[in-house]
């Protein structure tokens, strides 16, 4: 018997240190014997991943967008995330819908509804069971003033790097809607400090919920 699968997902702001806790923790789920994906949004699969570059590289309107990362989203699925939670694996994967929401929601003012129409349509489970979200979403929360100095000249920005300042306010913003809609699913981490006390709030989530034990963790 496999253990149960758990879809675990990274969110914040390019800057806020997501890259270096997605490997501490899954250097901790395999010290504790469980098998990993790894894997992010935009991307995971060969399609999803030609589908990153033309959004993150090509002029085109917010629908467009939307519409590029929901099918991106709907291979991923079909192609990684649900075969591996059906083999009892851990997945880590950095962002998701909540991503969605912020940057094509908040930060370009798409309309909503349109997003959750996608969603609903994109995340659908079989036989009507509700839909696939993620069983944790660790946000890793820091101001868009302090990401941006963190940024500064670390390389080329791609085209949502390059946004002004005001537009990471709102995804920022869009970012704080999501966790206020479904605060039971995510852990906010203020990103903010030092990189072992960041590790440290991260650590803690996963052995409050029995996911990982006190020994088997390490930064």
């Amino acid at each position: 018997m496999h253990p149960a699968g758990l879809f675990i997902t990274f969110e914040g702001i390019d800057g806020a240190g997501k890259s270096t806790h997605i490997a501490a923790l899954a250097e901790a789920f395999r010290d504790a014997g469980r098998h990993l994906t790894l894997t992010r949004e935009p991307g995971g699969t060969p399609l999803a991943e030609k589908l990153r570059e033309l959004v993150l590289n090509d002029a085109m309107d917010p629908l467009c967008e939307a519409l590029l990362m929901f099918a991106a989203r709907r291979d991923h699925l079909q192609q990684v995330i649900e075969p591996a939670l059906a083999r009892g694996d851990v997945v880590l994967c950095d962002r998701f819908t909540d991503a969605t929401f912020a940057y094509q929601g908040g930060g370009r003012g798409f309309d909503l509804t349109v997003l959750r129409q996608l969603e609903q349509w994109v995340q659908a489970l079989p036989d009507a069971a509700g839909l696939r979200q993620p069983d944790l979403t660790v946000w890793f929360d820091l101001p868009p003033e302090v990401a941006a100095q963190r940024l500064a000249g670390a390389r080329v920005p791609d085209r949502f790097e390059a946004q002004p300042a005001a537009f990471f306010e709102r995804v920022a913003a869009g970012y704080a809607q999501r966790f206020g809609e479904a605060p039971a699913r995510f852990v906010r981490v203020p990103s903010n400090q030092s990189k072992e006390a960041v590790w440290q709030a991260v650590r803690t989530a996963f052995e409050q919920r029995g996911w990982l034990r006190a020994a088997e963790t390490r930064a």
